[in-house]
């Protein structure tokens, strides 16, 4: 029996949130998330502004009740792109690697990738990642880093996430794997 994991989802974006236009963000995530984990999970949806409070309440709500949290949007040079402000300031650790690792997985497809100002954080028992806003780039980005996942959660006290090897595989090393069931 897998354990069962609750992952919030947030997409920050002023024109989705407020109706302008649909936003693709949360399918996508939750699409690239059902393939990849084998865990039963529960989605916790948030559509909201580009506004750092407003941000920073909804990654603290998320952290208290979930292992992972991923964004979406708002992670450029413009001035309302606040997501990483936000994210730092809820942060108990810094994860510089994700953050590095999500550049260069980008690079690999777009030289606009190095504005992008995307963190790895822990708060407490949860891992937060921000994403691109792009459906694909969202998909690139999480093959390229989601291997670290499942054992960084398990670092913090989060559960045993299960990864389905033909989306990705995730990294453990033997003493922190359990036996297959």
């Amino acid at each position: 029996m897998h354990d069962p994991a609750t992952i919030g989802i947030v997409s920050v974006s002023d024109r989705a949130s407020t109706g302008v236009y649909e936003d693709k963000g949360l399918p996508a995530l939750k699409e690239w998330l059902s393939a990849a984990l084998d865990n039963p999970l529960v989605f916790v949806e948030r559509l909201i502004p580009d506004e750092q409070p407003v941000i920073e309440q909804a990654l603290v709500e998320l952290a208290g009740q979930c292992c992972l949290v991923l964004t979406t949007g708002g992670t450029g040079p413009a001035p309302r792109d606040v997501t990483p402000e936000a994210t730092l300031a809820v942060a108990d650790k810094v994860l510089p690697g994700f953050g590095e690792q999500m550049r260069a997985v980008s690079l690999k497809y777009v030289p606009t990738a190095i504005l992008s100002r995307q963190v790895g954080v822990t708060r407490g028992h949860c891992l937060i990642l921000n994403l691109p806003g792009q459906p694909k780039a969202i998909k690139e980005t999480l093959d390229g880093v989601f291997a670290a996942v499942p054992y960084c959660i398990d670092l913090i006290g989060g559960p045993y996430l299960e990864t389905r090897a033909e989306v990705v595989k995730a990294f453990r090393p033997k003493s922190a794997l359990r036996p297959a069931p």
